[in-house]
């Protein structure tokens, strides 16, 4: 089943075509879910009213779930998954739908490092956060990553599945014939050519400075924001690619290794993980036990 969300394209597979319908139905189930509490496109979505808000805030189960994922996406990455740069993603122009934006005016902005994650005082246990004027959250990439994780673990008791949205993966379980196979892209164009790895019962995330990228001016700019500075990254990799237990986790180092530059090996390495590093030249850089690629 092939799907549409957030002007990315989604697919659902399952190992048994009788688990379909209930895949489906969880499927739609948390998109509608994670979209009424994420959405920042959305005037009333909970998000957007949480960035409107002020003082002791509580939240719904969603929006903790996702605010959850966020901060352990910010743990795992030394603050580098940040869902604070908001107000640097609008200053910069995303401030409405990607498929909207165009090229647009190149007048000066203000850009400063993020507030990080802890100017939230989060607290999961009573679901809630203290608004400020300081911060308001985008929660586009962590909630895409966790919503491929809701769903595959809701399907995953019946039988193996695989979720993919817009280049994150969960699979558990295996395919009709073994372990699933997926293919490794390093945009959001699919060819058929890309090499292919085999998974199960894990997730693959991909994060790329080639999408998602607009102009100011003569300036490309995309929505992959360094926390330190406020500013669109300028990374030494096109495209990072990791493997992990599930989606939010590996999606939160696929970010970070963008951000971290020639230390983006040594940082996966040492947390235990694999990745697929490529540079702008098209270099492929190995980390950690990476599968064996096969052809298409």
């Amino acid at each position: 089943m092939n799907f549409q969300i957030w002007g990315l394209s989604g697919s659902l597979h399952t190992q048994d075509s009788n688990q379909m319908s209930f895949a489906e139905d969880r499927l739609h189930y948390w998109i509608t879910a994670v979209d009424q509490a994420c959405n920042r496109f959305h005037i009333d979505s909970e998000v957007s009213r949480l960035n409107r808000g002020e003082g002791t805030v509580e939240l719904s189960d969603t929006l903790t779930l996702a605010l959850s994922a966020a901060q352990r996406a910010s743990d795992l990455t030394e603050g580098l998954c940040d869902p604070t740069v908001l107000a640097s993603l609008e200053a910069l122009g995303y401030d409405r739908d990607y498929d909207t934006l165009g090229t647009l005016d190149d007048s000066p902005v203000e850009l400063a490092p993020s507030p990080g994650f802890a100017s939230l005082h989060f607290d999961d246990a009573t679901r809630s956060v203290f608004k400020t004027p300081q911060w308001r959250i985008d929660l586009g990439a962590s909630a895409k990553a966790l919503l491929a994780d809701l769903v595959a673990n809701d399907v995953a008791p019946g039988g193996g599945v695989v979720v993919e949205i817009g280049g994150d993966v969960t699979a558990r379980g295996q395919g009709p014939e073994g372990p699933w196979v997926i293919g490794i892209a390093e945009t959001l164009v699919i060819t058929g050519e890309e090499p292919r790895i085999t998974l199960q019962d894990g997730a693959i995330a991909t994060s790329s400075n080639e999408v998602r990228t607009w102009r100011r001016g003569e300036i490309v700019v995309g929505h992959i924001i360094d926390p330190r500075t406020g500013r669109s990254a300028q990374s030494l990799y096109a495209a990072a690619t990791v493997i992990d237990t599930d989606c939010v986790a590996a999606n939160a180092f696929a970010t970070a290794a963008l951000l971290w530059g020639e230390d983006a090996g040594w940082h996966i390495a040492q947390a235990g993980r694999s990745a697929r590093l490529v540079r702008h030249d098209g270099t492929v850089e190995i980390v950690g036990a990476w599968p064996r690629e096969e052809a298409a």
